[in-house]
C-alpha cells in the first residue's frame, strides 16, 4: 500500500457507536410523537418504527431528520438533538489511531449520516480530519460508486490512494471497492465475512503502518 495517501472512515458503527443515533431514533422521537398524540411511550414508539419501515434504508428520507420531525408533526429537530449530544461515544481504540495514523496520512470521513448528525458524532475528533463528506447531505444521494468517484474528484486522488473502511458491507466495502479503493470491512461482531475483515479498528495498523 505504498501508494496509499488517504484513509478514509465511515462514522457510524465505526469511529462511533450506535448509542447516539438509536436514542434519537427510538427514544426521542417515540417520546415526542407520544405527547403530541396522547399516547404512551411503547404504542408510540410502535407506530414510529412502522412509518421507518414504510421508507426503508434504501431511500434517502430514511436518514433525513428533518423529514422525520415534519412528517410526523415534531417541530424541530435540532434542539432534541443537543439534548441528547452526552450519547455520543468513542471506540476505545479510535482518537489513539486517528492520531497515529495522521502523522502519515491524510484522513477523510466518508458518512451516509447527515450533517446534522455528524456535528455531534465527530465533535471530539473532527480537528482529525482534513474533510467530512456527507453523501445524504453533500450529494443525496448513498454511499453508492458515484458518491465515492466524486470524493476522489474532490480530493484529487485516484481510487487506487485511498483506503476505506467501515461496517456496512454494501456501503463501505463493495460500493467503494468497484472503483478501485482498497477497502476493509469492520466486522465488530465477528459474523464470518473473511475477505480484508478487521474485528477492530487498531487492526488496520498491520496494513498501514
Amino acid at each position: 500500500m505504498n501508494n496509499v495517501k488517504i484513509v478514509s472512515f465511515d462514522v457510524e458503527g465505526t469511529l462511533v457507536t450506535t448509542d447516539y443515533s438509536y436514542a434519537i431514533w427510538f427514544e426521542a422521537i417515540p417520546e415526542r410523537y407520544a405527547a403530541a398524540n396522547d399516547l404512551d411511550f411503547e404504542k408510540a414508539k410502535i407506530l414510529v418504527q412502522e412509518e421507518y419501515s414504510k421508507v426503508g434504508d434504501q431511500r434517502l428520507e430514511w436518514y433525513d431528520i428533518h423529514y422525520w420531525f415534519s412528517n410526523l408533526g415534531l417541530g424541530f429537530p435540532e434542539p432534541v438533538m443537543a439534548r441528547y449530544s452526552s450519547r455520543v461515544e468513542y471506540y476505545p481504540e479510535v482518537k489513539e489511531l486517528l492520531s497515529l495514523l495522521g502523522e502519515r496520512y491524510v484522513l477523510t470521513v466518508a458518512s451516509g449520516s447527515p450533517r446534522e448528525f455528524l456535528i455531534h458524532l465527530l465533535r471530539d475528533i473532527e480537528t482529525y480530519f482534513a474533510r467530512i463528506f456527507s453523501s445524504v447531505s453533500d450529494y443525496k444521494r448513498l454511499k453508492t460508486p458515484d458518491f465515492y468517484r466524486e470524493m476522489c474528484d474532490v480530493l484529487n486522488v485516484n481510487p487506487e490512494q485511498i483506503v476505506h473502511v467501515g461496517d456496512n458491507w454494501q456501503f463501505d466495502f463493495l460500493a467503494p471497492r468497484e472503483i478501485g479503493i482498497k477497502t476493509f470491512y469492520l466486522d465488530r461482531k465477528n459474523q464470518g465475512k473473511k475477505t480484508d475483515t478487521l474485528s477492530s479498528l487498531s487492526e488496520l495498523k498491520a496494513y498501514l503502518m
